[in-house]
């Protein structure tokens, strides 16, 4: 069977960087923190004070305040993000293409605020008083859903949880629908708005958050100081593209995506394999499927979540897979400034992978201070670099051990 080749043409993201990729991947190259004091709860109520919020959007500039009141905010900023991203790519979807054009959109946990407003009114008001709009609000598959009539895509439709692999995996798995002929084009990436009570309590519970008041150094992904992550929120959509349709409309193209790799550890519900093994047969299945040696690679934009295991296991892994060549590639984690957007990130990654192959620029990892023996590769410590970037990947990985990498390369004809 020949592969199609597939090509990103549009982006779109509400970050807590910026409420546009444009903002967002500029304050990203001037290390801007988008960490503050957490505001979405009562800091009081738990160990962790800070996270990592999106500032004054707003869905009213996207859609209607009365098709907005029947969406959680997660699906708020898929909206967002996909109508940005499809008018980035010049994209027209109409009567003629639109069951050629699909969505793949993924959420770790979905409407989690919904639920937790609905089941307080449950408790002191009874059933009679919850929101017909309960299901539908709450379930992760509306994101796509919601975006696919906003859009007016009706083809390939899907979703994907795989806590925080999820933006990749949907990313990876919409590239294949193109290249095996299913679609022309997908509307793709994560949406995340987990800022809340419930979600606050469990992460802090099984100690996954950083304990640090300072919101500014408080995301320091590889520094030995480390002691968890910062939770963000936000998402981040591309527009793939069969490459062919692309050029026959015009299109810009930031990068080619080449190679994916979707793996299981096995191993734990939260703790990731001994030594990152599943993180590293997902960078070499992605390689594989790409066609690239790892000496092809330049970068990569790493999982890099600030936490011990994860840091560690995962320069293990790039390691591994890369020998002697993982001392001479750059490895940044971005989450340094975005927090970790949990079922988003790989979507946001995606496009920062993407935009450093295009304009030829390394974004650092911020907060970098303490050097841990165990984590010692280039991260690109503080400040970003300029540098020719022709392959690069980007990792993500989940609770229930799920690993997930694309490859994208600079585009040639």
């Amino acid at each position: 069977m020949n592969k199609r080749r597939v090509v990103l043409t549009g982006i779109g993201a509400v970050t807590p960087v910026g409420n546009d990729a444009e903002t967002s991947w500029k304050n990203i190259i001037d290390g801007v923190s988008g960490v503050g004091p957490v505001t979405r709860l009562n800091p009081d109520d738990f160990p962790a004070k800070v996270a990592a919020e999106l500032k004054e959007f707003n869905i009213e500039n996207f859609i209607q305040k009365k098709e907005a009141r029947k969406m959680d905010r997660f699906t708020h900023y898929a909206v967002a993000a996909s109508m940005m991203a499809v008018k980035d790519a010049g994209l027209e979807i109409n009567d003629q293409n639109a069951d050629r054009v699909g969505v793949w959109i993924g959420s770790g946990i979905g409407g989690m605020e919904t639920f937790e407003q609905q089941h307080e009114t449950f408790l002191n008001r009874g059933y009679r008083r919850v929101s017909p709009f309960f299901v539908p609000m709450m379930i992760p598959d509306m994101a796509t859903g919601q975006v696919s009539i906003t859009l007016g895509a009706r083809g390939f439709n899907s979703c994907t949880v795989t806590a925080c692999a999820t933006g990749t995996n949907s990313i990876g798995d919409a590239f294949k629908v193109i290249q095996r002929g299913d679609a022309d084009v997908m509307v793709s990436g994560g949406a995340e708005a987990p800022i809340t009570k419930m979600s606050f309590a469990g992460f802090c519970a099984n100690t996954a958050l950083s304990t640090n008041l300072d919101p500014a150094s408080a995301s320091r992904p590889f520094d030995k100081n480390r002691d968890g992550f910062v939770m963000g929120e936000g998402a981040g959509i591309v527009v793939l593209e069969d490459l062919e349709h692309a050029l026959a409309r015009g299109a810009k193209i930031y990068a080619e995506i080449v190679g994916y790799g979707a793996t299981g550890d096995a191993y734990h519900i939260t703790a990731p394999a001994p030594e990152g093994e599943g993180g590293a047969r997902a960078m070499r299945m992605a390689l594989e499927d790409a066609g690239l040696n790892p000496e092809d690679i330049g970068y990569i934009n790493a999982h890099g979540t600030s936490t011990d295991y994860n840091d560690k296991f995962e320069t293990m892994a790039i390691k591994n897979v890369f020998g002697e060549h993982a001392y001479k590639l750059a490895v940044s984690s971005t989450k340094s400034m975005t927090g970790h957007l949990l079922g988003a990130a790989g979507g946001i990654e995606a496009i920062f992978t993407a935009l450093a192959i295009k304009d030829g620029v390394l974004p650092p990892t911020i907060n970098y201070e303490t050097p841990d023996p165990e984590c010692d590769l280039d991260y690109v410590p503080n400040e970003a670099r300029r540098q020719d970037i022709q392959a690069a990947i980007s990792n993500s990985l989940g609770f229930g051990g799920h690993n997930a990498t694309i490859a994208l390369k600079k585009f040639s004809e």
